[in-house]
């Protein structure tokens, strides 16, 4: 399950390190606004007793804006995403919303205007094509990959691999790499990340490409990183 919440932002710009940064704050408080135990293992353990928390979000997106250097600008026509395919996690955020005037983007207060339900794609091909709308994170061992590195693909699938593990789905996958973004960089709570956009082209099981739609691809999801068109 995924969901648009449709925002108007209360300042006219946001810093850098506010476009992520307060991603997983904010999904936390939704989810333990409704299920305080649940929100408390995904924080302290995931899910299942497993590291990954299986979900997304993503930064907001805003519309009639302009380039700033040094600043991401917001305007009142905004949106940004969440959801995930565990449909306990998604329905806590969906009712965490509910009646909810005001999203605290870390110093950007985000007015709700709207909340609304998106139905995936049609995945039973087994192929998909994806494009991210933030930057993917991928790892081998400690260092940040690009699309262009010879062993991107290889650990994208594996990471996907392991979702599929976490969600008992089929692990067969195939990654192919389409298109990438320039490389971005950003700090988010003291920690750096890496990475890119990227478009590409997944062979997977049917519920496994669904599962990726619904809470991205990649590393912290849960930070605004990895979301899908």
């Amino acid at each position: 399950m995924r969901f648009r919440v449709d925002v108007a932002a209360g300042h006219a710009r946001m810093e850098w390190p506010d476009v992520h940064g307060p991603a997983r704050a904010v999904v936390h408080d939704l989810i333990r606004s409704q299920d305080a135990e649940l929100a408390a293992e995904l924080h302290s353990h995931g899910w299942g007793g497993t590291p990954p928390r299986p979900l997304g979000v993503s930064p907001p997106v805003f519309t009639g804006t302009r380039r700033t250097k040094g600043a991401y600008m917001t305007s009142d026509t905004g949106s940004l995403w969440l959801g995930s395919p565990i449909p306990q996690i998604a329905l806590c955020m969906l009712a965490g919303l509910a009646g909810r005037h005001e999203l605290h983007w870390g110093r950007v207060p985000l007015r709700v205007k709207g909340v609304q339900l998106e139905h995936g794609p049609d995945h039973s091909s087994g192929r998909a094509e994806f494009a991210s709308v933030s930057p993917v994170l991928v790892k081998h061992h400690d260092l940040y990959l690009l699309p262009d590195d010879p062993q991107y693909g290889k650990r994208l699938a594996h990471n996907l691999r392991h979702k599929a593990e976490i969600l008992d789905l089929p692990r067969d996958v195939e990654v192919e790499i389409v298109e990438a973004g320039p490389r971005r960089r950003f700090e988010v709570q003291g920690a750096l990340r890496i990475g890119a956009t990227v478009r590409l082209r997944v062979v997977a099981a049917p519920a496994l490409l669904d599962a990726c739609h619904q809470g991205g691809i990649g590393l912290a999801t849960n930070q605004g990183f990895g979301w899908l068109r």
